[in-house]
Parts: C-alpha cells; structure tokens; sequence
C-alpha cells in the first residue's frame, strides 16, 4: 500500500513538473505596452515625421530654388537676344537711311 501511495505521489510530482513545463509563451517587459512604452512610441513617431516632413521641405525649396535660377537666366538670355536684335534692326534703318540719303543727294546732283 505505502508502495502505491508513493507510486500516486511521484506520478502527481512528474505530472506537474511536465506542466510547469509545458510551452508558455514568455511575454518580455519590453513588449509589453504601457502606457509609458506607448507614449515613448508616439513621441518617437512624432518625430520622425517631422524630420520627414523637413527633409520633404527642404527638398522641395531647392527644387523652387534651381527652378528660379533656371528661370532667371532664360530670362537674361532671352533679352540679351532680343536687345542684339534691336540693335541690329537699329544699325540696318540707320543704314538704309544714311543709303537713302545717298541716293537722293546723288538724284538731286543730276
């Protein structure tokens, strides 16, 4: 009989030795979200963000910079083309006048 009891017993220890045992999942402080932890996150992705949106700022003001730069010097080449036309349109009526002149002083002359 003590063989039995003592048979009982050991069965009950190795039972529960196997179910403290058993696959538990082990959860880590870590991961755990307190309320600490969440604003921690929230601040943390708050502020990548805004490094983001600053970069995605910053980016986009040196596109409107060259863009500007590339306007201004279209616009600088354009009027030092048209101010060469003017004068060349300029030089040939002063041309064909002082001609002109020429012309009729000489038809005068005969």
């Amino acid at each position: 009989m003590k063989k039995q009891i003592l048979s009982v017993a050991v069965l009950a220890l190795l039972a529960l030795g196997l179910q403290s045992c058993g696959d538990k999942k082990e959860t880590k402080p870590e991961d755990e979200l307190t309320i600490g932890n969440k604003v921690d996150t929230l601040a943390t992705d708050i502020e990548e963000a805004k490094d983001t949106a600053v970069t995605k700022v910053k980016d986009a003001a040196d596109d409107v910079k060259d863009a500007t730069k590339k306007a201004a010097d279209d616009v600088e080449s354009a009027a030092k083309k048209g101010a060469e036309k003017v004068e060349n349109a300029a030089k040939a009526v002063k041309d064909g006048t002082v001609k002109t002149a020429k012309e009729v002083d000489a038809a005068l002359k005969k």
